[in-house]
């Protein structure tokens, strides 16, 4: 029980921390949409700006994702759920969760190969290929571009939906950790 409390407190202690920085990128979305909009009605509208709020937003999503979830922010129908008792809530909660869980290895293999597509991987083995980048056996192909007219990388994006579901992956394991221990009566 040590073990997983641990494991408890380190992952919620780093998705806090991010999802508090994270909460602030609402700034600066805002920043760049006034800045569209100025250079609009100067008649040099920049062709970046909804580009980069896009991007923005994102990073916003995934990385602000897991501190929701520690939060307890997501939806849930607490029309019922708010009646029922600590282990009646633990077990729905566990099985909500590890059915999350499920969901979250599946959209991380996509976002791992879409990532390693982005770097120019066009095989069916993502793993392999950030294996085989890490040992230095192969090298990053052609980088995938927007179709846009500014034209950005898609690989810095792409790799942060991955850090993003991998940390709410991490933060999933941690809620299934409280449900275990909350079923077997103990605090939290």
């Amino acid at each position: 029980m040590k073990i997983i409390r641990g494991y408890i407190n380190a992952i919620d202690k780093l998705n806090y921390g991010i999802g508090r920085i994270i909460m602030f990128g609402i700034l600066a979305m805002m920043a760049f949409l006034l800045w569209s909009t100025i250079s609009k009605f100067s008649d040099q509208p920049s062709l970046w700006t909804l580009e980069v709020t896009q991007f923005a937003m994102i990073t916003y999503f995934f990385l602000g994702g897991p501190y929701a979830l520690q939060m307890g922010s997501h939806v849930r129908m607490d029309l019922f759920y708010e009646n029922w008792s600590v282990r009646r809530k633990a077990t729905v909660d566990a099985i909500t969760v590890l059915c999350l869980m499920i969901y979250l290895m599946v959209m991380l293999w996509g976002g791992l190969s879409s990532t390693a597509y982005s770097l120019g991987h066009f095989g069916s083995n993502p793993a392999g290929f950030f294996l085989d980048i890490a040992t230095g056996e192969k090298s990053v192909g052609t980088l995938e571009r927007s179709r846009t007219i500014w034209r950005p990388y898609l690989w810095p994006i792409k790799t942060i939906m991955c850090i993003g579901i991998t940390l709410m992956l991490l933060q999933a394991l941690s809620e299934l950790c409280k449900d275990v221990l909350r079923l077997r009566g103990e605090e939290v």
